[in-house]
């Protein structure tokens, strides 16, 4: 599993209040998490009128399509506001099972319950407190 973070800072030199400011960032975060299926936040310098910090994340199975996907957002922001990016930072973090903890077994079903499935039930199991 691989996770992809993207962080654009955008500059606003035009907008005179944290109210036209809200408008931008909805309008790009709204349209990504739609058009992209990504989370997406405003994430820093929540206070400064003409300066936004996006935070986009996606998951993929495989590098080079999460990669693609953080291009393909960045070229989106551009396209869809008059904001300048001033900044775009990639973050891209690989998972095996093994590192979280997953074994094949776990991976098998992914029903709540079931043997074999993370959200299995333990009452059958035993305590050692007696």
């Amino acid at each position: 599993m691989v996770v992809g973070v993207l962080r654009i800072v955008l500059g606003l030199p035009w907008n005179e209040s944290l109210k036209g400011k809200r408008s931008v960032v909805r309008k790009i975060i709204e349209r990504a998490r739609a058009r992209f299926n990504v989370a997406a936040a405003e994430i820093d310098d929540l206070d400064a009128h003409r300066r936004a910090v996006l935070g986009f994340t996606v998951i993929s199975n495989d590098r080079r399509h999460a990669m693609s996907m953080l291009d393909t957002l960045t070229s989106f922001v551009a396209s869809t506001t008059e904001a300048q990016i001033l900044d775009r930072r990639v973050e891209l973090t690989t998972y095996s099972t093994d590192s979280l903890g997953l074994g094949s077994e776990a991976m098998n079903d992914g029903e709540p319950g079931s043997a074999g499935s993370p959200y299995a039930d333990d009452e059958d199991s035993e305590d050692d407190d007696g």
